[in-house]
């Protein structure tokens, strides 16, 4: 039973089970303090009677207990035989539990209750441990407290030797950590709060350690091991770009991330960096000049991404950019002709190509390079990592790798999800780009902003409407945007205003172009779902109104926002909704009305959904914590990575004498989940 409903195979898995919560046994209230207000209560008193009421499936039972100030009415609805068959009439019971009240009078549902022993006067506070448990357990008399008594059992049979130490001594010394056998004794049977405390701390900064040290492990092994392409110099292609053509003065964070960029690229290892950036920071021309570093040192460049109207649109940013140099750009997409796809493949392979911008047809086999140097993607999550894979596959020496994406990811999640990666952050805007100005409006609002939006319209302006996309329901989806474009159109009326739509439905080639109408401007409005994609740049759109908007993601909401903003026009966000809106969506309105900053929105996203559930986040074992919590316990998760990478500099072998028994541990856990098995 406790395998399957509690996952609990090994009595290392019973140790880690930790109690959610200690009583203090000797702090018993009354139960004529029970109020309103009152959550949980501990009292002690005499069971006056107990009754089991109904059959079969609708039995419960109900018991009242007193003291000397009232009466508190107890009820089981499940493991109804178990707890009739061990109360007595008569008896004093400790009983703690969540109060309710039921026809006025106070009551607890599914107490835990065990006979009453007055705590022992000796000055120290008797803390007992309370464990999630399930309800099919609780029917089996496994309640939290009986499982207090397994562990209890398993803590008195072993040793300080059976729960060996992982954190070096040194380190223990300096930031003065209990022994981890200590440690896990305390957390379940601590003598006093501050005890508790301390252990809690103690495992906290082990679960963060450990899963640095494995993160920089990654990262620092494939420095020292993994052969990357030389690029030795700055040359013709980059000067000349730089000096005579570069459109706008480069950002401090942009000339920061081309720092990193040249430092990995010039030292013999394969560069492996996420370049993660707000919408319109400028990543594209950091992209560019990266591009034109790898073919001042005789290599070509690929940049993928994960749509062709997305490829369609880098190229010709690229190409614009790029008109008055001797550079060779191609695009190759899975709509390329044959003839164009013929000659591609042979400028390619000839190296006659220096750059080719495109979708994942760039991984197909029958595309082979001379001399690919660097490889870019776009948008990372959308592509499967055997996708990019491919990439590396391109060259004999596998080609540096720049991985870009536009949802600003929380330094917290960045240092544990992605701490095999180095990354780059760009923080700021290039200098034109005025702030987007966003509010929220009630459905019973929408006349004025129709007319707010046919006003933006008149200065040639164009403007996004999106509705949500229901995945459980497409049918649903399809309907509610069919009834908003009508009512989109009753107040644009089609002989004055042009109009596009894009849906999921649509076939693929028919969304492209209607896409593009609107990126043309032959279309002054569009109506969409969510598959208005990342990264359309549209720099004359200045309006999006978000309908629905408590149906939206916080990150969503964000990524949406940044369609418009991206000329030097004024632009705006219109958050509509209904008249009623629940308290989570309210708090993600307010917050995207009072910034535009992608990471204090991406940090707020993290807070109230939790790292699991952050689009893009690896599934992996470094989010697996049972105790620390990367929102809640940022100081803690800076000092594990500053004390791991330290560590990790002076020992990457792990082999020095203080350090042996870290690796040993960590020899103990690959492919091993804990002790004997429990039968």
């Amino acid at each position: 039973m406790l395998k399957k409903e509690l996952g609990i195979f090994t009595f290392q898995d019973l140790l880690e089970h930790f109690p959610n919560r200690h009583i203090d046994k000797t702090k018993v209230n009354k139960i004529k303090d029970i109020t309103i207000q009152t959550e949980y209560i501990q009292v002690a008193g005499t069971l006056m009677d107990f009754e089991v009421i109904g059959e079969r499936h609708s039995k419960r039972l109900v018991a009242h207990i007193k003291d000397n100030s009232g009466i508190l009415e107890l009820a089981w609805f499940q493991g109804v035989n178990w707890v009739h068959k061990n109360l007595h009439i008569g008896s004093d019971y400790l009983v703690f539990g969540r109060t309710g009240f039921f026809n006025g009078k106070p009551q607890i549902v599914h107490p835990e209750i065990e006979p009453y022993v007055p705590a022992i006067a000796d000055g120290k506070a008797f803390l007992e441990p309370v464990y999630p448990t399930t309800e099919k357990l609780k029917a089996r008399g496994l309640n939290g407290r009986q499982i207090a008594k397994i562990t209890y059992t398993l803590l008195a049979a072993i040793q300080e030797k059976d729960i060996s130490e992982n954190i070096p001594d040194d380190l223990m010394k300096r930031l003065q950590l209990m022994k981890r056998y200590d440690a896990y004794r305390a957390i379940h049977f601590p003598q006093s709060p501050e005890e508790y405390e301390k252990a809690v701390h103690r495992l906290k900064f082990e679960e963060l350690f450990i899963a640095q040290i494995r993160v920089n492990l990654i990262r620092l092994q494939r420095h020292q091991v993994s052969k990357g392409i030389l690029f030795e110099k700055v040359g013709d292609y980059f000067n000349n770009f730089y000096n005579q053509h570069l459109p706008f003065q480069l950002t401090g964070a942009q000339k920061r991330v081309l720092k990193e960029i040249r430092y990995d690229t010039a030292r013999g290892h394969q560069m492996n960096r996420l370049l993660q950036g707000d919408v319109g920071s400028g990543k594209t021309i950091v992209a560019l000049l990266s591009m034109l570093l790898a073919a001042d040192n005789g290599y070509q460049s690929c940049l993928m991404a994960p749509t062709e109207i997305l490829a369609q649109q880098h190229f010709n940013g690229l190409s614009d950019l790029l008109k008055e140099m001797p550079i060779e750009i191609a695009l190759l997409t899975g709509s390329t002709k044959t003839a164009q796809r013929k000659k591609i493949l042979k400028g390619l392979l000839d190296d006659t190509i220096h750059f080719v911008v495109g979708t994942h047809a760039i991984i197909e086999d029958i595309v082979q390079f001379k001399n690919l140097g660097l490889a870019i993607v776009d948008e990372q999550h959308r592509f499967g990592v055997a996708q990019r894979a491919k990439l590396w596959e391109k060259a004999i020496i596998p080609p540096h790798v720049l991985v870009m994406t536009a949802t600003p990811i929380p330094r917290t999640l960045a240092m544990t999800a992605y701490g095999d990666l180095d990354y780059s952050i760009m923080d700021e805007l290039p200098p034109g780009r005025q702030p987007i100005t966003t509010v929220h409006r009630y459905e019973n609002s929408r006349a004025s902003v129709m007319d707010f939006v046919k006003t933006e319209i008149t200065k040639g302006r164009q403007a996004y409407f999106i509705y949500p996309l229901i995945e459980e329901s497409e049918k649903m989806s399809y309907e509610d945007l069919m009834q908003g474009y009508e009512q989109v159109k009753s107040f644009f009326p089609e002989h004055l205003y042009s109009i596009s739509m894009v849906h999921g439905r649509m076939p693929a080639e028919q969304k492209d172009a209607n896409m593009q109408r609107f990126v043309s401007g032959d279309t002054q409005i569009m109506v969409g779902t969510t598959v208005i994609e990342v990264g359309v740049n549209v720099p004359n759109a200045s309006v999006m109104v978000i309908e629905s908007t408590e149906k939206f993601g916080l990150s969503q909401l964000h990524q949406l926002r940044g369609r418009v903003g991206r000329g030097t026009e004024k632009s705006f966000c219109i958050l509509l909704t209904g008249s009623k809106v629940g308290e989570d969506a309210r708090e993600r309105i307010n917050i995207m009305c009072a910034t535009n900053d992608g990471f204090k929105i991406a940090e707020k996203d993290l807070q109230l959904r939790g790292p699991g559930d952050i689009e893009g986040t690896r599934q992996s074992g470094a989010l697996n914590f049972k105790l620390a919590s990367i929102v809640n316990d940022k100081q803690l998760l800076e000092l594990a990575r500053f004390e791991a990478e330290n560590l990790l500099e002076e020992d990457i072998e792990i082999n020095m004498a203080k350090n042996l028994q870290l690796k040993s541990f960590l020899r103990s856990q690959k492919g091993k989940t804990g002790w004997s098995k429990i039968s």
